[in-house]
Parts: C-alpha cells; sequence; structure tokens
C-alpha cells in the first residue's frame, strides 16, 4: 500500500508573530531530507547536549529509570541514560524524517511480524485499537505500518497553528486519517466501522478519565480511553511493538511486531484494563529501553498525592 498524497489543508496564519514558527519548520522540512548516516550522526550530537543542557528533564529520566529498573546498577542506569537522550536525539530526526522526508531507506530492511493478526481480525468485521508506547521511534514505524494497512492515528493537537498543519499535513501523506485529542467521536466512529486505529495511552494525560494502575510496578495515572474505545465499540486492542536496532554505518533496521488481541477485554474493571494495557507496554519497555520517552514524568500524581519527582539530583 502506497502512502496517499498530502491533502490540501487550510494554510495557517502568516503574520509576522508567527515567522520564527514558519522559519523553524522549513529549517526541519530541509534538515529531513538529508542522507541518514548523517541525520543519525546529527541526532546522537543533539542527545549529547539535551544531556547537558536540559537538566529537569535529565533529572525526570534519571528518576524514572531509578524507579523503574531498581535492578540497574547505578552505572549502568547512568550509561543507559546517556543511550536514551542519544535514542532521543536520533527521534528527533525519525519524526521529522516521517512527516517530510524519504521513508524509502528504511523500508528496505523493515520486518513486519503480525500483519496476519490484523487481516483475521477485519475478516471478521472487528476494528482494531494498536496500542503502543511513546517510542521514539513512533512516527516512522507508523509510516512504514502504513505501507501495509490502512491506518488512523490519534494525537495531541499542537498549540501552533503553523506546527499543527506542518505536522498534519506531513502525517496524512500515509495516514488514513488523524483524530485530535477531541476527536473522540469521530475516532469510535471509525473503529465502529471496522477500522485501525493506533493509540499511545501511556503519559499522564491531565483532566482526562485517568485510574491509578501499576506501570512498572508503581502507581501510574493511566488514562481509561482504551478500556472506554473497547466497551463502546468491541474492537480488539492489539499490542503493537517497534523498536530501531543499530547497524553500522547507520545500517539500522527497524522491527515492527503486532500481538495478539489482550484478552479478556475488556473487563468490568477500567483499573483492571489500564493494568493490562500498561503491563503490555511495560514489556515493550524491557525490550528497547534506551527507545522510551524516560524523559516523561509519568509517576508525577500518585494516589498519596506526593510527586514522586524532586530536584535533588541533577
Amino acid at each position: 500500500m502506497s502512502a496517499a498524497a498530502p491533502p490540501d489543508l487550510p494554510i495557517p496564519p502568516r503574520g509576522l508573530r508567527h515567522w520564527p514558527v514558519w522559519f523553524g519548520v522549513a529549517v526541519c522540512m530541509g534538515l529531513a531530507r538529508l542522507p541518514w548516516p548523517l541525520q543519525r550522526a546529527m541526532g546522537a550530537a543533539v542527545g549529547w547536549l539535551a544531556l547537558r543542557l536540559m537538566p529537569s528533564r535529565r533529572r525526570a529520566a534519571r528518576t524514572n529509570l531509578a524507579l523503574c529498573m531498581p535492578e540497574l546498577s547505578t552505572s549502568e542506569r547512568e550509561r543507559l541514560l546517556r543511550e536514551n537522550f542519544r535514542d532521543v536525539g536520533i527521534g528527533l530526526f525519525e519524526f521529522a524524517r516521517a512527516w517530510w522526508g524519504d521513508a524509502a531507506p528504511m523500508r528496505q530492511t523493515a520486518r513486519i511480524e503480525g500483519l496476519d493478526i490484523l487481516g483475521r481480525l477485519q475478516a471478521e468485521g472487528r476494528g482494531v485499537l494498536l496500542v503502543s508506547g511513546h517510542f521514539m521511534t513512533l512516527e516512522m514505524c507508523g509510516r512504514l505500518l502504513c505501507d501495509h494497512v490502512s491506518l488512523a492515528g490519534m494525537y495531541r493537537r499542537h498549540r501552533s497553528p503553523v506546527m499543527e498543519w506542518a505536522v498534519l499535513r506531513g502525517r496524512l501523506g500515509y495516514a488514513s486519517a488523524m483524530f485530535g485529542n477531541g476527536d473522540t467521536r469521530a475516532a469510535i466512529r471509525h473503529l465502529k466501522r471496522g477500522g485501525l486505529l493506533w493509540y499511545a495511552p501511556d503519559q499522564d494525560m491531565r483532566g482526562k478519565d485517568t485510574v491509578f494502575a501499576p506501570f512498572f510496578g508503581i502507581p501510574a495515572a493511566t488514562i481509561t480511553a482504551t478500556h472506554q474505545f473497547a466497551r463502546l465499540t468491541g474492537c480488539a486492542v492489539v499490542p503493537f511493538f517497534h523498536r530501531r536496532i543499530p547497524g553500522k554505518d547507520g545500517g539500522d533496521r527497524y522491527l515492527l511486531r503486532i500481538g495478539e488481541p489482550l484478552a479478556p477485554f475488556p473487563t468490568d474493571d477500567a483499573a483492571a484494563d489500564g493494568s493490562a494495557v500498561n503491563a503490555a507496554i511495560e514489556a515493550m519497555v524491557r525490550e528497547a529501553p534506551s527507545q522510551y520517552l524516560w524523559l516523561h514524568r509519568r509517576f508525577k500524581r500518585q494516589p498519596d498525592g506526593v510527586s514522586r519527582y524532586s530536584r535533588e539530583a541533577s
């Protein structure tokens, strides 16, 4: 299945106050067209700088690693922290390339497992909610999966109308539809019609319906939307794992794995369903820990009201 041509979207404002964002978008679109080995090297450099220039995010990632991987020694976690920031930097270029660049080099070595599972579920007439985590490969692997299936996605809208236009235009070049965080009804209709929808519910979405469910054994505010989507549409909830496997001289490979539907799902217990989803994502993270978005303060809200984050260690 080839990518569709980007649709014509209304051009956002071009007034003076939007010029810096337009300039930034133009630069990113240019960087998205560089050769992948060069992008990879530049991304590693960006990650090195971010590790040193973003102390609050460094503290959050270090805290998350200490909470989630206590079995590692301090030196092992520090090495993983450095690898994580490197992969975050590389991931920024993967995002840009997925939106505005050429995915042909990635297609040549990508391996996708479990497409037969999607085919079987669609033959049954069921919608499919592909559940993943916030890995740095999510945009590139989403684009690669769209070569084989008609896939829609859910996303958080950008505050800047320029960024919203640029990113949405890029995504709609390969995704069948994109539903913003206020388009729940449209997403439900899509699933009821037997569509495929990709969703990453592993962040603390303030203002949304949440339950506390364990993630790496720690209570995490977990959005109940996965439970609600399944309850309202009868869709299958299917784990979707993806990662980049580094190779020499930038010859990376991408692995995409589609699992069997979670069962039983949904149950009558939203917290139990949230625990099942978190367990599936935790298994993904353990397989590729450096490519996960540890910078997010996943455990900021706690049942006792005490945040897990402090300004102690930098």
